[in-house]
């Protein structure tokens, strides 16, 4: 109690936090260590990665055949009889950014006065002129076209550019069909012969056919509360039709981002962030958050993989990279569960721990001091188990080829250790010409392909939250109604939150990689139908 009243005191005569501020505060279920945290975090600044190197084939970067991946993923479905197997999927955003160009068209254009071409002659724009010759493409676009027919008797009379206009703004009218503020998971992705699906349809079809054992699998979404209605009212209508084609039963689940992992804002002077009720504003933490929602499954193997991760074609290839990544990751568990058990019967001498640290260098990338050698029998197997008792992910990268996001880096700590991390630009300091050479060099990228292990080798829960490096986390720029301010990020869900965990890196190829960030994403190969191409 002591240390709360502190908290509450500094918090008051620091930050000029009240009692109505408190009793928000408590209603969230933060505490006021937290927020001072959080607060204290912002005046000091949260400090750069250090990278050491890009991970690339062959350091960091493990490259298999064909062949290779057959034989891991033969090897886990011979294993996985005995096992749980489940899938993550993060999916709580709304699509805001898939159609940001095009609410940026709505507001700006002046329908009165310009037409189209010129409004996208005006504003340069290079994304709106593919969406609209590639619209007849959506599979969306029987729908949206059939509403405008009924609500525009003069339909067919109407010139092109005019008819593509009252598309768009049927598409994101809040009274209509809304796209922009519903989930991704939930919006029209494929089109086949029969019907069109969504990525929620294609997560549930996607299980049957990897993350399933002994006909049943398990699915879970991390959904926004005021959308859970949406995935559910799919799930009901595709479910069975899934479970039929597969002779797979699917259970599906579903978490809340906690709202105690919110995090408090800012003004531009570090001082907490007002509106315009002189209430303090809380902003979600990020999918950082969610490592809360992992933490809470319970299962051997964890398949993750974003939401909008999903493509309509070349199923088999995807299960096969997806079965040879968790194959590897049970032959690895398989040997550090042999050398902790050994452990445990006091079964390991001096003789064995130069084989032991070569595993652990070679095959997991563990840093091991030159001189450990020298240090005493106890030494050695105290660090050898506090390295391994770890949770442990494999994740696919892929072929770097300009995508935004995190790549593979071997990271140096600032205690000296150096360890493989999937890395965000914003996180490395890019005036310094050395870290900006060395984060140009990344030959990878990754895809958020992840297969974890989540168990100790005595079949325990790890808890998840106790291998999450908390200087990581990320200090953003917002703005709240045209008032400038900054959040506070958690450390990312692959990012710090699992920067202590066992991890390996593998080439997958790039087929297994076809995100929908913008809604012109999905004219790609992988998300239109085979029989039209």
């Amino acid at each position: 109690m002591e240390e709360n009243f502190t908290g509450k005191e500094s918090l008051a005569k620091n930050f000029g936090i009240t009692e109505t501020d408190f009793e928000q505060i408590k209603a969230k279920g933060i505490s006021f260590d937290k927020i001072e945290a959080e607060l204290l975090l912002f005046k000091s600044g949260i400090p750069k990665i250090y990278l050491e190197r890009p991970a690339t084939i062959g350091d960091g970067i493990l490259k298999l055949t064909n062949e290779n991946f057959q034989e891991y993923a033969n090897s886990f479905d011979l294993k996985k009889t005995n096992l749980k197997l489940k899938k993550f999927v993060p999916a709580s955003g709304a699509a805001s950014r898939m159609f940001k160009f095009l609410n940026e068209f709505l507001s700006d254009f002046d329908h009165e006065n310009e037409t189209i071409n010129a409004y996208i002659n005006r504003k340069k724009d290079k994304n709106l002129p593919i969406f609209l010759a590639g619209i007849e493409k959506f599979p969306f676009y029987e729908a949206i076209k059939s509403v405008l027919k009924q609500q525009y008797p003069e339909y067919y009379s109407l010139e092109s550019h005019e008819k593509s206009y009252r598309f768009i703004k049927l598409m994101l009218s809040e009274d209509y069909f809304d796209f922009a503020n519903k989930p991704k998971g939930v919006l029209d992705f494929h089109k086949y012969q029969t019907h069109i699906a969504t990525p929620v349809e294609e997560h549930l079809n996607e299980c049957a056919f990897y993350a399933a054992s002994n006909s049943v699998s398990y699915l879970h979404f991390t959904v926004s509360e005021n959308h859970e209605q949406l995935f559910k009212e799919i799930i009901d209508k595709v479910k069975d039709k899934v479970e039929s084609n597969s002779d797979t039963k699917v259970h599906v689940s579903y978490s809340y981002q906690n709202k105690s992992t919110d995090t408090i804002a800012v003004d531009m002077n570090n001082q907490p962030f007002r509106n315009e009720q002189n209430e303090l504003v809380f902003r979600p933490g990020g999918h950082g958050a969610l490592i809360n929602n992992l933490n809470e499954l319970d299962a051997d193997v964890i398949f993750i993989k974003n939401i909008d991760n999903v493509i309509q074609n070349h199923i088999n290839e995807i299960t096969l990279y997806k079965k040879g990544l968790a194959g590897i990751l049970l032959e690895l568990q398989e040997k550090v569960f042999q050398i902790l058990n050994a452990i445990d019967q006091n079964a390991i001498s001096n003789q064995d721990i130069p084989a032991i640290i070569d595993f652990m260098q070679q095959k997991l990338n563990i840093d091991v001091l030159d001189d450990f050698q020298k240090y005493t029998l106890d030494y050695k197997i105290d660090f050898i188990k506090n390295k391994l008792n770890r949770p442990m992910r494999v994740c696919g990268m892929v072929k770097n080829e300009g995508e935004p996001g995190g790549g593979p880096f071997w990271v140096r700590s600032f205690k000296g250790n150096v360890s493989l991390q999937i890395v965000e630009s914003s996180q490395v300091d890019t005036h310094d010409q050395e870290q900006s050479t060395i984060l140009a060099k990344a030959t990878h990228f990754n895809p958020v392909d992840l297969v974890c292990a989540t168990k100790n080798y005595q079949g325990q829960k790890f808890d998840l939250t106790q291998f999450v490096d908390h200087s990581t986390g990320f200090i953003v720029h917002k703005n709240n109604k045209g008032k400038d301010l900054k959040g506070y990020e958690l450390p990312g869900l692959w990012n710090g939150a699992m920067a202590k965990w066992i991890t390996v890196f593998v080439e997958v190829p790039l087929v297994t990689f076809n995100p929908v960030k913008t809604v012109n994403d999905l004219l790609k190969p992988a998300h239109q139908p085979q029989y039209e191409n």
